[in-house]
């Protein structure tokens, strides 16, 4: 058995994009994990909506999707293929889940988008739409990690739903208790300075 109690915890947190990672996907980015263990990694970028409405794709949806409304590029695996990821506020570990909904970390979780949106609408505090993934295989992940890519962090139900998730990223670090904060001032264009 190989650390695999550290490989399995990570679900739930957020991958933050440190200024040095050099891939366009993922400039600046904010994941949260929805799967991490032996077999890999899969997890969906939170601050990259597109121009598309919720309701263009997934009609039944719409009403229940927060603001922008719009759907959120989840990262470049399967873009054909949709997310659906809630936060079902109250007592996080107490109540039964309901249908068409699974737990991914305390009050985070994945929808069913085939079930009836009616099954989950009075329980949803908010829901995001994410057209494709960000995956990594096994070990993968790690790797990165340990080239120093992301900031590993917690999550917050509030990230999910941010109304302005273009500033994720800086305000996901600003309110680190370390020196994370500092990064958060980070300029877009380092070369400008």
């Amino acid at each position: 058995m190989s650390g695999m109690t550290e490989v399995s915890s990570l679900t739930g947190r957020l991958l933050v994009a440190t200024p040095a990672l050099a891939d366009p996907n993922f400039d600046r980015a904010v994941v949260l994990l929805l799967d991490h263990d032996e077999e890999g990694s899969l997890g969906v970028v939170l601050n990259r909506p597109t121009p598309v409405d919720v309701g263009d794709i997934l009609e039944g949806w719409a009403d229940l999707a927060g603001e922008p409304g719009v759907v959120f590029q989840g990262g470049p695996v399967s873009l054909d293929s949709a997310l659906g990821v809630a936060v079902i506020p109250g007592d996080a570990n107490g109540e039964s889940a309901p249908l068409g909904w699974r737990r991914v970390h305390g009050a985070i979780g994945l929808v069913d988008l085939e079930a009836p949106p009616e099954l989950l609408a009075s329980a949803v505090g908010s829901l995001r739409i994410f057209a494709g993934y960000a995956g990594w295989g096994p070990g993968q992940l790690e790797d990165e990690l340990v080239e120093g890519a992301w900031y590993v962090v917690e999550s917050e139900p509030g990230d999910v739903s941010s109304p302005s998730p273009e500033g994720l990223w800086r305000s996901v670090l600003r309110r680190q208790r370390n020196e994370l904060a500092m990064v958060a001032t980070y300029p877009d264009d380092p070369s400008l300075n």
